[in-house]
């Protein structure tokens, strides 16, 4: 779960900056949303975090399971 959020949060940091760094070329994209709205760009990092962190459950359910029960079930 940690390698998985700490993959998306330097995801969303680069993505953030290369959004400001492009800002000019948002704004002639956007109509009616300016390109440094902070309730549009929060709501992209929260979207992004919870598909994240779904996305890590089955990895982190299991990574809780020992390998030798799996194993003998096979």
């Amino acid at each position: 779960m940690k390698q998985g959020l700490q993959v998306t949060t330097s995801g969303v940091t680069t993505g953030l900056a290369g959004a400001l760094a492009v800002n000019r070329l948002i704004a002639s994209l956007l109509f009616g949303v300016q390109p440094t709205d902070t309730v549009t760009i929060a709501s992209v990092i929260a979207t992004i975090t919870a598909v994240a962190v779904v996305a890590s459950l089955p990895a982190w359910r299991a990574s809780r399971v020992d390998p030798n029960i799996v194993l003998r079930d096979e």
